[in-house]
C-alpha cells in the first residue's frame, strides 16, 4: 500500500501545488518540519525539493540545483506562467467586480457559479468582458452563452488547480493556495520589470518561485 507521504510525493512530482483547500492532509504533512524533510529526502535524489509560497499556505517541488537542462525548462515554464497571466488576472477582476467588490479572490473564497452567471447576465458590460476572456486560449471556450462561457472556465481552472470543486453535485467552487502563488508571481514581475524574460527565470527560481 502506498504511505501517505508517498501519495504526497508522487502530487508535487506531478506538478501539483499542495494547500489546506486542495489537499489538506497533504498540507498538514508538508508542514511538518520533519516529515517534509523525509519527502525532501526523496525528491533529492530527482534534484527537487519542496518550496513553499506565501508565508507556508502552498507547496509545490522546485528543482535544487540548476545545470543547462533544468534552466531550460525553467524558461519554458516561466513563459507558460507569463501568458497565463493575462486571462487569469483578468477573471479574477471580474470575479472581484460581479461580487462585492471589496476583497480579490484568495485561498479559501467560495465561488457560486450560479450567483456569478445571474449578475454577469444583468450587466452587459460584465457579460461582453466575461466573452472576451472565455476567447483567451487558456480557457478556448467556444460557447455564445455566459452559462457555457464559465462552465468552460471553471472546468479549466479546476484542471489547472486554481479552484476546486469540494462537492460534485453543487456549482460552488473554492481557491485554493495557487492563487496566493500567482499573486506572488504578480509582485515578483512587478518588481523586476527591467530585467529579460531568462533573468526573471533565474531569479524566480532563487526566489523559489518555480
Amino acid at each position: 500500500m502506498r504511505s501517505e507521504t508517498g501519495r504526497v510525493i508522487e502530487s508535487l512530482l506531478r506538478g501539483q501545488f499542495i494547500c489546506k483547500i486542495s489537499d489538506e492532509a497533504g498540507w498538514e504533512l508538508l508542514s511538518n518540519e520533519s516529515k517534509r524533510q523525509q519527502v525532501n529526502d526523496h525528491l533529492a535524489v530527482l534534484n527537487r525539493q519542496v518550496s513553499s509560497a506565501a508565508s507556508d499556505t502552498v507547496y509545490y517541488a522546485s528543482y535544487q540545483d540548476l545545470g543547462e537542462e533544468e534552466r531550460d525548462v525553467l524558461g519554458h515554464q516561466f513563459q507558460d506562467v507569463v501568458q497565463s497571466l493575462q486571462p487569469l488576472v483578468q477573471w479574477m477582476v471580474l470575479v472581484q467586480e460581479a461580487g462585492s467588490g471589496d476583497e480579490p479572490l484568495a485561498q479559501g473564497v467560495r465561488v457560486r457559479l450560479n450567483e456569478l452567471q445571474t449578475t454577469i447576465e444583468d450587466v452587459p458590460a460584465l457579460s461582453e468582458q466575461l466573452s472576451k476572456i472565455a476567447r483567451f486560449r487558456l480557457f478556448n471556450s467556444t460557447s455564445t452563452s455566459v452559462e457555457g462561457q464559465l462552465k468552460q472556465i471553471f472546468k479549466r481552472l479546476c484542471e489547472l488547480g486554481y479552484l476546486v470543486r469540494p462537492n460534485a453535485e453543487k456549482q460552488i467552487y473554492q481557491a485554493t493556495g495557487k492563487i496566493e502563488y500567482l499573486y506572488e508571481v504578480l509582485r515578483f514581475i512587478d518588481e523586476t520589470e527591467s530585467l529579460a524574460l531568462e533573468q526573471k527565470a533565474e531569479v524566480m527560481k532563487q526566489e523559489n518561485l518555480l
